[in-house]
């Protein structure tokens, strides 16, 4: 009843995996635009090329965090990491940041980011920013 074991075979290795467990892209790319989106309740990362296509992407509720402990800048240094060790793997040297949103996690995921030995070139904040905001509420009748 207890745990079952798995023996593997001399010959065999799983060459899907890296030594750290994630898998090994496809696509080589050595410029990319790394793209956070930092809101109160989660923090999302994802790298794209320069014509836009997402290439690895996570998020703090992807790793396991579950509830306020998303939106903390621990949990986006973690995502940071997750996304610096996939695009270490697919070869990328430098990014463009472009940050979205006014979340804690701003900071903590492009610091994890360029702690992996990545050059990051530009910091954009693309922050949506309303011009006249919503319609104050009407007086109270009494």
């Amino acid at each position: 009843m207890g745990k079952k074991r798995i023996i593997k075979k001399a010959g065999q290795e799983s060459s899907s995996k890296t030594a750290s467990g994630l898998k090994v892209p496809k696509k080589k790319l050595e410029h990319g635009v790394l793209n956070i989106e930092a809101t109160y309740n989660n923090t999302k990362v994802s790298l794209a090329d320069n014509t836009g296509n997402i290439l690895v992407w996570s998020s703090s509720g992807s790793l396991g965090f579950s509830g306020s402990k998303k939106g903390t800048p621990f949990a986006a240094g973690k995502v940071g990491d997750m996304v610096a060790d996939k695009a270490i793997a697919m070869g990328v040297k430098d990014v463009e940041v472009v940050i979205k949103g006014v979340g804690s996690g701003r900071e903590g995921a492009m610091r994890a980011f360029a702690a992996k030995g990545i050059n990051i070139l530009s910091i954009k904040d693309h922050t949506p920013v309303p011009f006249n905001g919503p319609k104050p509420p009407k007086p109270r009748r009494v």
